[in-house]
Order: C-alpha cells, then structure tokens, then sequence
C-alpha cells in the first residue's frame, strides 16, 4: 500500500486552518495538527475523514513550544510533505494603548514561529528530496495597518521570507505558495479585541472555507502569492499595490479604529 504523505498544519484546530486540514485529509495526507485550544476535537473530526491526525497543543508564541512541535513531528518517522504555516493574531487598537508584551507576542506567532518552523523542517525536506510550505499571510501583509500596527508588518515579512526562500530553494525542489486572505468569517478579530470596528462584523467577510479551497486550489497548481476571497478582496489586492503607503494607511485607519463602523475592511 502507499504511504499518505504528511502535512503539518499550525492552527489546525480552527479557523482557516480547520478547514485546511479537512481538505487535506479528503485529499489523501495524514495530518499532524498544532494548537493552543482544543486540538483533540478537532482530531476525532478529521480521523472521521480518513486521515491518520496527530494532535499537539503547543505554545508557538515560545521557542519552547516551535521545540515541542518540530519534535513531536520528527517522532512520527514520516517525512514531513507539506508545511502549512496558518497560525496568527493581532491586536487591535492604539500601539501605545498595549503592552510591549502583547504586540511582541505577535511578532513571536506570527513571524518568529514561521521561520523557527521553516529552519526546523527545511533540511530534512531537501534531504527527502523535496516538499511543499504553504504560507499563510494576510491582504494585511500588503498595507501598513494602524490600530493592528505590528499585526501588517508581522504579515509582510513572511510575504517576503517566502519570496526570498523561494528564490534560494529554486533548484531543491521546494514549492513555496503565499496565500493572502481577505478578512475572514472566524474569531479572530473577536480574540484581537476588534468588535467595535469595521471588523468586528463577521456578516460580510469570506468564509473560512472559500479562503482554504483557494489556498490549498493555488498549492496544487503550484501558484507563488495569491489574493484569497471574494471580489473585493480581489480587488483590493490590485487596488493595494497601486496606492502609496499614506494613502493605505488612512483608509486601514478608518476601518480598524476603536469605536468606528465607518466601512467595511477588507
């Protein structure tokens, strides 16, 4: 019989990255899922799929916890196929109305862990002979974003990381996919503290499903960066590689500020 190939999802659990694994494992891998929450009900959900699940609740805001991941992937003795890079937060509001504490956990889940992860699976994919990462930024990595202002720049880092690995890993055989999702029907903006913004309003957003179908549509055909979403989301990924930074930041400004429903963000 053949073997499934593995893929490792971080916020497996939830969200995008739920329904990412559920794709997966409809698709043929079997999975190891990584979370801070729930992670087992999660598992018995996509073991229902066909797909053998290892769950495994780890901290990835801490070196500790990339550690504890690469590890229990690593115990699995399987080669390690695909590499999706989904888990993230941000907090909304003022930078100087947070502490130096939340905005560096950001940075930790959102770009330190990526690249910990990266270096941690990288070596063995090339010793195997090739493999796939599936990043998953934000439409956020193409805009400054005030009142979230370390959450964009956190996004547009790993944008441009996948870009520069992608370029040094040419002749590797490593596939390297950067999905950009519109904002999303979850709970994310809820968890940063968004709700009395235009984001707090989950009515109008993609859904999680949509933005999964499409990122794991673009890993298949082997696409670079790809905007995720609806219409406007399309759009605004044009729209944002057209306007100056000023510009942007105003327009992210109005939605994402406390107390404020003025429009719909993206």
């Amino acid at each position: 019989m053949m073997t499934k190939p593995l893929a490792l999802v971080t916020g497996g659990n939830a969200g995008i990255g739920f329904e990412i694994s559920q794709i997966l494992a409809v698709n043929g891998y079997n999975l190891v899922i990584a979370g801070i929450g729930d992670v087992e009900t999660a598992k018995k959900e996509l073991e229902k799929l066909g797909s053998r699940v290892t769950a495994v609740r780890c901290n990835l805001i801490t070196a500790e916890g990339n550690q504890e991941l690469i590890d229990a992937v690593k115990e699995t003795a399987e080669p390690l196929n695909l590499l999706v890079l989904n888990a993230g937060i941000s907090v909304g509001g003022a930078f100087i109305d947070h502490s130096l504490e939340e905005h560096l956990n950001v940075i930790s889940l959102d770009l330190l862990s990526p690249v910990r992860l990266t270096y941690g699976f990288l070596p063995d994919m090339i010793k195997a002979g090739g493999g796939k990462i599936l990043f998953i930024s934000s439409l956020s990595a193409t805009t400054p974003t005030p009142y979230e202002s370390v959450y964009g720049p956190s996004k547009a880092f790993i944008s441009s990381f996948a870009n520069s690995i992608r370029e040094e890993l040419r002749d590797k055989n490593i596939q390297i996919t950067t999905a950009h999702p519109g904002a999303t029907a979850t709970n994310f903006h809820a968890k940063a503290g968004m709700q009395t913004t235009a984001f707090g309003d989950n009515s109008w957003k993609n859904s999680p499903l949509d933005i999964a179908k499409q990122a794991y549509d673009a890993l298949v055909q082997g696409k670079t960066n790809v905007a995720c979403g609806d219409e406007d989301t399309q759009k605004a990924w044009i729209t944002n590689h057209q306007l100056s930074d000023e510009e942007k930041a105003k327009i992210h400004a109005e939605r994402a500020i406390p107390n404020s429903k003025l429009k719909r963000g993206m």
